[in-house]
């Protein structure tokens, strides 16, 4: 046995025995994905495990996140870190080698994957941010940013509806940098894939837009290599590779089943499995030194290309400083204090306007501060209000382009600014209608998890959509959002909180931003201020220290809450408003702090918002009431509705007199 193969087995093995000592985990697309993963990280894949955050390797992601076990064996013998004590801990608490890969937690994995599908989405994102990258710093004589981005999947991943979204994306933009390896192994959980999925795959991919090849035999290290020096030598669209395997390959009881898919092989099996391949090493977790050493040879050579490139790109400073301080400010730190003390930023006009309107004359002003700055939205730019002006349209013919247009794609436009977030060097945000935001959730969620700072624009953020009816206002989608751990959702009442909001998002390091925007015009309410930063302040004041009662409210109502509190005062009652723009940042305040703003000796608390009231109990308590909605909304005018639903200031005075009488 060559040492190739003996390697290609090592990864076979290891993977079996770090999910048979877990006793849980998925074995069979690792023993059958071994060959393609092991060709592509030791010949292909432009990479330095001594520097895994080098900006111009190639990027790689396990989209199947569900076989971590392969890739968390190429980590370890490719020497990124992770240790064979690691491996034995696969699935633990505390371990580095988790369930399925966690971005940030163990060094080499690009992004979180587990959501079939997600990795497909994030890897066009990457691909996206190179071919906008290398547009802005490339050079006729200079390429410092010339790399590819690789993801395998399997079945499952192309069975999601995400992946048609993002690679017709990906075809649509020729991104020739993009390489799919599909894992064709024709089985999923329930059994043979003909049970749900008998399209020609390679014809879908070549109708959006991809070069298509196919290895046959998913054990020929050369037919792979071949077809993956095809891909690369393609200038002008993405590529395609449906390599065709076995799943649990070695494995005799196993080979081909379905069993394989989620279960451990089982001692016996295991055994079997090193019999079949000729794997000489009886005792788990034992690999030979030979097969170490050829891995560390095949690391070693990423090195030697880093140092390469190191080189060319200090010539490159030299020859274009310009560039270099444009490098510089794509990758430096935003100056939190120097945005927060910039008079422009956060000026504004003395009229009623729309916050989807305020937000996007805040998009314009960060596009002039920073360069690295763009982002787009699903086919509603001109509604959600994100157009960067002059900006250009990101496109085959201009990857300069600042305006992304994803065409109406939200999961997979949630996922794309995953991937160009974890490509680093830009700040990017997504837009959408705010009832849409179910279908980019799952993507947010990854965001939140993988503690990247996506924006996301969602505009029509209620009832006030009026006419377009139920279908398109949003009632549980704030619940929904406020929900999810580590994710700010911003409702702003007006031109000063807006500005907030996008403050906190664009400065924020590792927590996504939600901002929900109206449709409808909102009055600059006296009081606003950049106490909107801490999530929750007092707007209005009451006369007293201990006022009769607390209204909070956010966004569109705060006006409304402003005004009941002016006839509650005419009536001999002493009221505060709070507004209330991020409860997730209030919630992050001092104890000291909350209970200046809420203090728990008032008890009578009314709560107006136009969503549900699933969120606010915490803030209720037992005696409060509440302004909300619980019921989809009606198709009707938008004053006909918020007048339907009780959003008037008779009805907040009535509620509020309620619990005060």
């Amino acid at each position: 046995m060559n040492i190739e193969q003996k390697s290609v087995n090592a990864i076979r093995v290891l993977a079996a025995d770090t999910v048979q000592k877990a006793n849980s985990g998925h074995p069979g697309m690792p023993l059958g994905s071994a060959a393609m993963a092991y060709e592509l990280w030791a010949n292909h894949l432009t990479h330095n495990p001594k520097n895994p955050k080098w900006v111009n390797r190639d990027r790689f992601i396990l989209s199947a996140g569900h076989a971590s076990s392969l890739l968390y064996s190429l980590l370890h013998l490719f020497g990124y870190g992770l240790t064979i004590e690691d491996m034995k801990n696969f699935r633990q608490d505390n371990s580095l080698t988790p369930g399925h890969p966690e971005y940030g937690h163990t060094v080499g994995v690009e992004a979180t994957t587990g959501p079939l599908g997600a990795g497909m989405g994030m890897a066009v994102g990457m691909a996206m941010a190179q071919a906008h990258m290398a547009a802005t710093f490339n050079t006729e004589d200079y390429n410092v940013i010339d790399h590819y981005t690789f993801v395998l999947g399997g079945d499952g991943c192309m069975e999601e509806g995400i992946s048609s979204e993002a690679f017709s994306l990906a075809g649509t933009l020729g991104l020739s940098k993009l390489i799919v390896l599909y894992d064709s192994n024709n089985i999923t959980i329930e059994g043979n894939t003909d049970l749900a999925f008998t399209e020609d795959v390679n014809k879908r991919m070549e109708a959006f837009g991809f070069q298509t090849l196919t290895v046959e035999d998913g054990n020929n290290l050369e037919e792979i290599s071949k077809a993956i020096e095809l891909a690369k030598s393609e200038k002008t669209k993405p590529s395609f590779i449906t390599v065709k395997t076995k799943i649990a390959f070695g494995c005799p009881a196993k080979e081909g089943s379905e069993s394989s898919h989620g279960s451990p092989l089982g001692e016996e099996n295991v055994k079997a499995l090193r019999d079949n391949l000729g794997w000489e090493e009886q005792e788990a977790f034992v690999i030979p030194q030979d097969v170490y050493d050829n891995f560390a040879q095949k690391a070693k050579k990423g090195q030697e290309v880093e140092d390469n490139w190191n080189k060319l790109f200090k010539a490159y400073c030299e020859k274009y400083p310009e560039k270099k301080e444009l490098w510089d400010k794509y990758f430096a730190v935003i100056d939190d204090e120097k945005l927060l003390n910039c008079d422009e930023f956060w000026s504004y006009e003395d009229k009623p306007q729309a916050t989807r309107s305020l937000s996007g004359n805040m998009i314009n002003r960060l596009a002039k501060i920073m360069p690295n700055f763009w982002g787009g939205s699903a086919d509603l730019g001109p509604s959600n209000k994100t157009v960067i002006k002059d900006g250009g349209s990101f496109s085959k013919n201009n990857y300069l382009g600042r305006n992304i247009h994803y065409g109406v794609r939200e999961f997979a436009m949630a996922a794309i600014a995953n991937g160009i977030t974890l490509y680093g060097g830009t700040k990017t945000f997504v837009g959408t209608f705010f009832v849409f935001s179910d279908y980019l959730k799952p993507m947010a969620r990854l965001a939140a998890l993988m503690k990247i700072p996506v924006t996301y624009v969602l505009t029509h953020d209620s009832i006030g959509v009026g006419e377009d009816g139920p279908t398109h206002e949003p009632i549980e989608q704030l619940a929904m959002l406020r929900a999810m751990p580590n994710i700010n959702v911003f409702r702003p009442a007006d031109a000063t909180e807006t500005a907030a909001a996008w403050y906190s998002a664009i400065t924020s390091k590792n927590t996504p931003t939600v901002l929900a925007l109206s449709r409808q015009n909102l009055p600059q309410i006296e009081g606003s201020s950049k106490e909107a930063l801490k999530g929750g302040y007092i707007i209005a004041e009451s006369i007293k220290a201990k006022p009769d009662a607390i209204i909070i409210a956010s966004g569109s109502e705060v006006s409304l809450a402003v005004d009941a509190k002016k006839e509650l005062m005419e009536k001999g009652f002493d009221i505060r408003v709070v507004s209330m723009p991020c409860m997730d940042i209030f919630e992050q305040q001092s104890d000291e702090y909350k209970e200046k703003i809420l203090p728990q000796t008032v008890e009578k608390r009314l709560v107006v918002e136009a969503g549900s009231s699933i969120c606010w109990g915490k803030y209720l308590g037992f005696k409060g009431k509440s302004v909300t909605i619980d019921t989809f909304g009606a198709s009707a005018p938008a004053n006909v509705l918020f007048k339907k639903y009780g959003f008037t200031v008779e009805n907040v005075v009535n509620k509020a007199l309620s619990m005060l009488k």
